[in-house]
């Protein structure tokens, strides 16, 4: 989960790059982010809108992107603790060039319409942390289970999507425990999942997420950045027994020289090779389970 530690070494990693925080943010806020990630082979044309999902707290805004032809199995994205942003835009349009209807959701709709962050905004900035915190606080295992009936209802009632097809879910950062609870949440339409430097997994709290994988059907992927294998090395071994325990097949990797945040295509510690390696193993998941 983002927090000082982590924070401190995107900072050493970007001095030792001479990357500075004013430098980076310039970078993120010009750059096409489109651009960084490779083409998709055998891309269809995709079809996009933003969307507005009546939940028991409100309305939240979030961004849906599918292929143009044809129905296709849902993706549910939950975002970092930036939210949704041109970004995780980008990053849905690459899954649904993949084959898939993806909706990226604002997990800040009670406080704030998307974007919350300004482009370019990065964690590494103390007016932006001090912006988004408060928001990530008013998140909780209620809010992420009644998000997670409520934006696959959504789904399923769009002609975009095959119902007959298994729903698959991905989270980064704290979006991690949003996807274990969503496979909890809708067991019979959540049939994968995958963490991409998810926070807080498995903890001793009793709310713990990996104590809901027993209530779960959904396969999964966890990729595990170097540095929060290293802050907290138990919580792999935890995931292991209890997906083994559950009898329910699960990929925990940690991605060696990856720092918190390494996936998101504007993070200040992006790792293009390893974003590519856990990317790959998200389609096979994907292709494999949803089908």
């Amino acid at each position: 989960m983002c927090d000082e530690i982590t924070q401190k070494d995107a900072d050493e990693f970007s001095k030792r790059n001479g990357l500075t925080r004013r430098k980076f943010n310039k970078i993120s806020a010009t750059a096409a982010l489109g651009a960084m990630l490779p083409p998709v082979a055998n891309a269809g044309p995709v079809s996009e809108r933003d969307v507005e999902i009546t939940t028991p707290d409100g309305v939240a805004d979030c961004y849906f992107v599918y292929p143009s032809m044809g129905q296709h199995a849902a993706v549910l994205v939950w975002p970092d603790i930036l939210g949704l942003r041109p970004a995780f835009r980008e990053m849905g349009k690459r899954l649904a060039r993949s084959g898939y209807a993806v909706l990226v959701v604002n997990p800040f709709y009670r406080d704030a319409h998307s974007p919350v962050v300004e482009l370019g905004a990065s964690f590494s900035d103390p007016e932006t942390r001090d912006l988004v915190m408060p928001m990530a606080r008013n998140l909780n295992a209620d809010t992420h289970f009644t998000d997670a009936r409520a934006f696959v209802s959504w789904l399923d009632l769009q002609p975009e999507v095959d119902t007959r097809l298994g729903v698959g879910t991905t989270g980064y950062c704290m979006g991690g425990p949003m996807v274990m609870r969503t496979a909890a949440a809708v067991p019979g339409r959540v049939k994968a999942g995958a963490t991409f430097h998810g926070g807080g997994l498995a903890t001793d709290a009793p709310n713990s997420p990996h104590l809901l994988i027993p209530q779960t059907t959904a396969a999964m992927l966890h990729c595990v950045a170097e540095n929060d294998d290293a802050n907290d090395p138990d919580a792999k071994f935890k995931l292991r027994e209890a997906y083994g325990a559950a009898r329910l097949p699960a990929e925990v990797e940690v991605y060696p020289g990856t720092l918190h945040g390494w996936c998101a295509i504007d993070s200040q510690v992006y790792n293009h090779d390893q974003a590519e390696h856990a990317w790959s193993r998200l389609l096979a998941l994907f292709d494999k389970a949803l089908a």
